[in-house]
C-alpha cells in the first residue's frame, strides 16, 4: 500500500474513533442529565372523575396522544414556593398538532387531598407536583400523562440558550425598568421572563398575561426543535439538570423526539373562560359547570385518533 494511502485511511480511522466517542459521550451526558431530572409521580387520591388515568405510559412507537402539565415554580428559600404558571399541553401526532391552554392560578377548585377549595396554584405549595397533577386532572376531567416542573430562573436561562424569543407584543408597557415596545420584538431570557409575568397593566389581567405565556412557550418550543449547536449542548444540558424535573423517562424522551418531533406542525390556543369574584375578601377566578364541560369536550376531541 502507498504511504498516502496508509495516510489517509489512518486519518480516516481516527476521524471515525473521535466523532464516535464524541457521539458517546453526548449520549451518556445526555442520559446523565436525563437520569438527574427524572422525578416519578406519586398519585393522590381521591381523584374523584372517572376514567383519569394520569401517568400511565404512552406508546411513542404507536404514536399515541398524550396531555401533559408545564409548571412555572417560583421557588422560595426555606419555602416550596407557588406554582406561577399551569399550562397544558395536549399533543396529538395523527393530527399533527399540539393544543396548548393556561388555567389561570387563581381558579378556585377542589384541591384533591385536602377536601378543600382554594386557588389551584396553591396545590403546589400544599402537595408539590402529585398534588397539583391531582388537582389539574380533577378539575378537567381528563388524564395528566406527563408534568414538566421548571423553575422560573431556569426558564430565562433556557431562553437564552436557545437565542431567545422573538414575540408580537399587542401593547407598549414597562414593567421592573424594561420598556416593552408594542409589536414584534426580540426578546433575551431576563426580559422574557418580566414580558410573561406582567399582568396588573394588562387590559386582560391575568388572561392577557397567560396569553404572552402562551406566546413565550410557544417561540421556545419551536427554537427548541430547531436547536442544533453542539457547543451550547452542554450547557443546555447542565441548565436542565439543575432547573427541570419530569416523570419522562430516558428511553421516552429519545422516542418522543424521534418519533414525534417531524409530526407537530401547528400549535393552537384555547382560552378559560370565567370571572373575578371575591369571596371572604380573597379575589377568585370563577369557572361555571358548562365552561369546565366545553373544555374536556375540545380537549377530549382534540384526543381522537
Amino acid at each position: 500500500m502507498k504511504k498516502w494511502m496508509k495516510w489517509t485511511v489512518w486519518i480516516v480511522s481516527l476521524f471515525i474513533i473521535v466523532v464516535f466517542g464524541y457521539a458517546m459521550y453526548l449520549y451518556q451526558s445526555v442520559k446523565s442529565t436525563a437520569d438527574q431530572i427524572y422525578e416519578p409521580r406519586n398519585p393522590v387520591k381521591p381523584v374523584s372523575v372517572t376514567n383519569v388515568t394520569g401517568g400511565q405510559q404512552v406508546d411513542f412507537n404507536r404514536k399515541e396522544p398524550f396531555n401533559a402539565l408545564i409548571l412555572g415554580v417560583d421557588e422560595r428559600a426555606h419555602d416550596r414556593g407557588r406554582s406561577d404558571t399551569m399550562i397544558v399541553l395536549s399533543v396529538n401526532p395523527a393530527k399533527k398538532k399540539v393544543l396548548m391552554f393556561n388555567i389561570p392560578r387563581d381558579t378556585r377548585t377542589e384541591i384533591v387531598g385536602r377536601s378543600t377549595e382554594d386557588k389551584i396554584n396553591h396545590a403546589y405549595a400544599f402537595g408539590g407536583v402529585d398534588m397539583s397533577l391531582a388537582t389539574v386532572e380533577q378539575f378537567l376531567g381528563i388524564p395528566i400523562h406527563y408534568y414538566m416542573k421548571v423553575d422560573m430562573e431556569g426558564f430565562s436561562k433556557i431562553i437564552d440558550l436557545v437565542g431567545g424569543v422573538n414575540v408580537n407584543n399587542p401593547f407598549a408597557f414597562d414593567y421592573e425598568g424594561k420598556r416593552y415596545e408594542q409589536g414584534n420584538i426580540h426578546l433575551d431570557g431576563a426580559a422574557a421572563l418580566g414580558f410573561s409575568r406582567m399582568r396588573y397593566d394588562d387590559p386582560k389581567g391575568d388572561l392577557g398575561r397567560n396569553d404572552r405565556q402562551r406566546e413565550v412557550l410557544k417561540q421556545v418550543m419551536k427554537n427548541t426543535m430547531q436547536f442544533s449547536s453542539v457547543m451550547q449542548l452542554q450547557n443546555m444540558l447542565d441548565e436542565l439538570g439543575t432547573h427541570v424535573r419530569t416523570d419522562l423517562t430516558f428511553d421516552e424522551m429519545k422516542e418522543l423526539i424521534l418519533d414525534y418531533r417531524s409530526d407537530l406542525e401547528e400549535i393552537d390556543t384555547v382560552e378559560i373562560k370565567g370571572t373575578g369574584k371575591k369571596i371572604n375578601g380573597i379575589y377568585y377566578f370563577i369557572v361555571d359547570q358548562q365552561e369546565k364541560e366545553r373544555i374536556h369536550g375540545i380537549l377530549k376531541q382534540h384526543m381522537e385518533q
